[in-house]
């Protein structure tokens, strides 16, 4: 099992554009490293789901459902391909960009490391502590 991030600007597709979808081609990526990702990614793999630009945080969880294919906004350049991706819930509160920066187990992951790229590796133990990160303890009940 891998786990991955991908990043996509909440206003042009946001977790609330994937949930009414409820699968998506993650498609359009045109840079040779986040392809290269895009290719290694394995049915049932997890995915955090992290909004961009505006109130960059990771909002959710995804699992790849397809592996990865021509992209279809490119049939002619077989350089770039593309992979499908279901939605398995939303992070019961987001985790910011702030928060990942603070936590010093987070300071070597590849969201701060490599800030512009759009689909990157998660360690286990990253994607563990985001998502323990993304529950809501008892206080904020």
């Amino acid at each position: 099992m891998n786990y991955w991030l991908v990043k996509s600007e909440p206003d042009a597709y946001g977790w609330h554009h994937f949930i009414e979808q409820g699968r998506a081609v993650w498609d359009g990526v045109r840079n040779y490293q986040a392809r290269n990702n895009l290719k290694a990614m394995q049915l049932g793999d997890h995915v955090l789901f992290y909004h961009s630009v505006t109130k960059p945080g990771v909002v959710g969880l995804a699992n790849v459902v397809r592996e990865f294919y021509q992209d279809p906004g490119a049939p002619d350049d077989l350089r770039w391909v593309a992979v499908e991706l279901e939605p398995v819930m939303a992070l019961e509160k987001p985790v910011t960009l702030a928060h990942i920066k603070a936590e010093p187990l987070l300071a070597n992951i590849s969201l701060i490391r490599q800030s512009r790229l759009s689909v990157m590796p998660v360690r286990p133990d990253e994607f563990e502590l985001i998502l323990k990160m993304g529950q809501k303890t008892n206080e904020e009940l």
